[in-house]
């Protein structure tokens, strides 16, 4: 389990006790310092976490920095905003038992928004993210608020990911990394919630939508969107030896 986290100390708080209450406990909790000047250190200390201090700012440096210290075959992460049900440990050890599934993602709502923004803004945000990055990839893409990925996994693409750049979304960069032949699956029963602070006002809008298309552009580069959907369509075929159909659908239920 990895949290990255900077200077979020009351929202770690809230993160930790929902994670210590799993019916499932993580085998470990590693809470990346990103370079904090708050309380966050002594937040982790008081809920037993691993602290990892990674002194180079950024959400790529950090979450890699606390995927690279995981000790575990299943590697879970979120954000320090995220608060998870009891069941959450328990349901990704469920979907991970499947050995051809590299990585898991889920869904989720937003918090602290009026009652009225609250469910249009997890349909603006987390559909477009799901539609349109499954588009870009040719394959489901990771959401870091509610994901996990097996470690091996993790270890095979490390060098392909790209640490360096704090203005990429280290998730989807993630998913690129991975790639069209590795599963990644998208688990709508997954639910969390996370603080709606992340899409409030046109300058988070614009910053996010800039980081997304930094991160596909990045990536296109390496392999084009036309030759990940050839490799996608053709990693399995169907029973009458035609590829399988893959589907742009991710849309989360916000109940």
């Amino acid at each position: 389990m990895v949290v990255p986290v900077r200077d979020d100390a009351p929202a770690l708080r809230a993160c930790l006790a929902a994670l210590a209450v799993q019916r499932t406990p993580p085998a470990e909790v590693i809470v990346v310092d990103n370079g904090s000047t708050d309380a966050t250190a002594q937040v982790a200390a008081e809920f037993g976490a691993r602290i990892v201090h990674e002194p180079v700012h950024g959400i790529p440096q950090a979450a890699a920095a606390g995927y690279d210290a995981a000790t575990g075959e299943v590697v879970a992460r979120l954000d320090a905003d995220t608060v998870v049900g009891p069941d959450w440990v328990g349901r990704i050890a469920e979907v991970m038992a499947d050995a051809g599934t590299a990585a898991v993602t889920g869904t989720g709502r937003f918090y602290g928004l009026p009652s009225a923004a609250a469910r249009p803004a997890t349909w603006a945000y987390l559909c477009a993210y799901y539609v349109l990055c499954h588009a870009a990839l040719g394959h489901h893409t990771l959401w870091g608020s509610n994901m996990a990925v097996r470690r091996s996994v993790w270890q095979e693409v490390r060098a392909a990911v790209h640490t360096d750049d704090p203005e990429l979304h280290d998730d989807l960069d993630l998913a690129f990394a991975l790639g069209p032949r590795r599963r990644i699956r998208l688990d709508r029963r997954l639910r969390v919630r996370v603080s709606g602070r992340s899409v409030l006002g046109v300058a988070q809008w614009r910053r996010r939508m800039r980081r997304a298309w930094r991160t596909i552009l990045l990536n296109w580069e390496d392999l084009p969107p036309w030759e990940r959907w050839a490799l996608r369509l053709g990693r399995r075929p169907g029973r009458s030896g035609h590829p399988a159909r893959t589907t742009m659908d991710g849309c989360p239920t916000a109940p």
